[in-house]
């Protein structure tokens, strides 16, 4: 009991700054207080029960169904159960409180209502939005009450008392998420000064290792290099049966490292679970649009790689294969993770909170089908090891075209999770989805003003022939195309897909047939980004020059600005 010991210290310490009020307790009654109540199964008053020989009475009458057993004691005996509002929510009254513990208790099986044999337990409002409960489990009958999956029925009653007592509702889950740090790891970790706690950083550290790891030995020699010890438990035929992580620096009063397997961190990280990843098929051949990319440096072709196969991951969250929609989550999270790695600034930042989001979303019961994540798993392989991007430049505006793309997925993956149940993995979706549109307007606003600038700066000639080209392919958008703020890259992208020899008109189509177009908040930036995703054309990067007659050869295309594709050679989507 010394946890209620000190937690009656505290109550004490609040005392002195602000006087509670008092009053009687009857059965399981509350004793009232602005700052602290505390709820038992004794009748004092508040003064009362915090003299130490009271408080030393409490734990002698709390513990008395244990103590009767003797040596046949439980070692571990003591429940302990934090419940919180949460932030914005209304604070609750001493009584409210009381009914909240009491439903926490019966749901749990720990004391059900009006079992008298029940176990017996105190309630103590820590301060004003939450309380902790703490009981003994041995009950008056001497058995242990039947409390299995106590924290998950716990959590079913609290959404039941959010609905009626009209507090802030959070999702349900199905057990799949990763175990949350303890109040105590979380006071370390702000003793400490650091922003997570060990747990939440060692499982960062695990995830930015495997995103893209081709195989167990690299995979272990990026975690190394992440800068956290890691002990493996070895078989005696030599191979490795599990893996824990450390913390450099976090250590136990006996001054011994703190380790946490790959399992204790999150489901999907233990050895096993990590070596089905490595187990997808590697004989896939390469998408045509990276070997058509060969000119352009490592970062580009990695991130035109990414595009390609998140468009065709997008697909899979309509086509009704679950196995392999699963599977699909598991590579879209770690292209995310490796993006999030290669990029500065604002951008980096936005993805890290995407990435740490769309984490949760990549669990479910629904067993992932490997082989499908393989093209994902070798983009983000590829996005690692092609080096960081610029914000600007061609990288800026690759990137720029496989956020876009991600965007869209990610909001389909909301979407599927949604459709089955899944209402924490969808909620994580969409979080990730706003971190990923504020990554994207950052990262865009480079290469698309560069694509605006040449735009406006094309001879007038030029612009009305690509109006016309809009008319001619999309007459229904052609007026509201011209109307965005867009309208000049869209001019900028088609021009160059002229001048490198291309049937703009047919081209146009094709990119607007690809998807539905009623959601974009700019149409013609998505247009822009599709173009680019077909491998027609790169951001500009020189003057523009005037469009010659078409009886004239196609000039050459700076190397910075264009495209030296033609029409028979551009890969065709999957």
């Amino acid at each position: 009991m010394r946890y209620f010991h000190a937690m009656a210290s505290s109550v004490r310490r609040w005392s002195a700054h602000r006087r509670p009020r008092t009053g009687s307790a009857g059965i399981n009654g509350s004793i009232r207080s602005h700052i602290a109540s505390v709820i038992t199964n004794r009748t004092d008053t508040y003064d009362q029960l915090i003299k130490p020989s009271k408080r030393h009475a409490l734990a002698a009458d709390l513990d008395l169904w244990v103590n009767a057993l003797g040596g046949k004691a439980p070692k571990k005996h003591v429940w302990h159960c934090p419940v919180r509002t949460a932030p914005g929510d209304r604070v609750l009254s001493d009584e409210e409180w009381a009914t909240v513990a009491r439903r926490v208790l019966a749901a749990t099986g720990i004391a059900p209502d009006g079992d008298d044999q029940a176990c017996r337990w105190i309630a103590v409002r820590h301060a004003p939005d939450h309380i902790h409960i703490v009981a003994t489990l041995v009950r008056a009958d001497r058995t242990r009450p039947r409390h299995h999956k106590d924290g998950t029925r716990a959590q079913a009653e609290c959404r039941k008392i959010e609905k009626e007592f009209g507090l802030r509702r959070l999702k349900e889950g199905d057990g799949t998420a990763a175990k949350r740090p303890t109040s105590a790891e979380r006071r370390k970790a702000e003793r400490l000064g650091q922003d997570a706690t060990s747990r939440e950083l060692l499982r960062e550290h695990v995830h930015r290792a495997l995103a893209g790891a081709a195989d167990e030995a690299e995979f272990f020699d990026r975690l190394a290099a992440e800068g956290v010890r890691i002990k493996k438990r070895i078989a005696p035929s030599g191979d490795a049966l599990g893996y824990s992580v450390a913390k450099v620096g976090d250590r136990n009063k006996a001054g011994e490292p703190i380790w946490f397997s790959g399992s204790k961190l999150a489901p999907d990280l233990s050895l096993p679970r990590i070596r089905e990843r490595f187990a997808a098929a590697t004989d896939m051949p390469e998408p045509p649009v990276v070997l058509e990319r060969s000119g352009a440096s490592a970062p580009v072709r990695a991130r035109h790689f990414a595009a390609e196969a998140t468009d065709s991951a997008l697909t899979s969250f309509t086509a009704g294969n679950n196995s392999a929609a699963a599977a699909q989550l598991i590579g879209v999270s770690e292209v995310l993770d490796a993006l999030a790695q290669t990029s500065f600034g604002p951008p980096q930042a936005e993805l890290r909170e995407a990435t740490a989001h769309f984490e949760r979303a990549t669990r479910s019961h629904i067993r992932a089908e490997k082989d499908e994540m393989y093209a994902l798993r070798r983009a983000a392989h590829q996005i690692v090891h092609s080096g960081s991007a610029l914000g600007r430049g061609q990288d800026g505006a690759a990137t720029a075209l496989v956020l876009d793309i991600m965007i869209l997925t990610v909001i389909a993956a909301a979407r599927w999770h949604a459709a089955r149940g899944h209402a924490q993995q969808a909620e994580a979706a969409q979080q990730a989805a706003a971190h990923l549109r504020a990554a994207y307007q950052a990262t865009a606003a480079s290469p698309l003003a560069a694509m605006r600038a040449y735009g406006q700066g094309l001879p007038a000639q030029s612009r009305r022939h690509h109006a016309a080209t809009v008319r001619t392919a999309l007459p229904h958008l052609a007026e509201h195309l011209q109307a965005e703020p867009g309208w000049d890259a869209l001019t900028a992208v088609l021009d160059q897909a002229e001048r490198a020899g291309h049937d703009t008109t047919a081209l146009l189509a094709e990119a607007a047939a690809q998807r539905q177009l009623d959601s974009a908040d700019s149409i013609s930036e998505v247009l822009v980004w599709r173009l680019q995703h077909l491998g027609y054309v790169t951001q500009p990067a020189s003057a523009p020059r005037s469009r010659r007659p078409r009886t004239e050869p196609a000039p050459a295309v700076p190397a910075a600005a264009g495209v030296a594709h033609q029409e028979a050679n551009r890969p065709r989507r999957r």
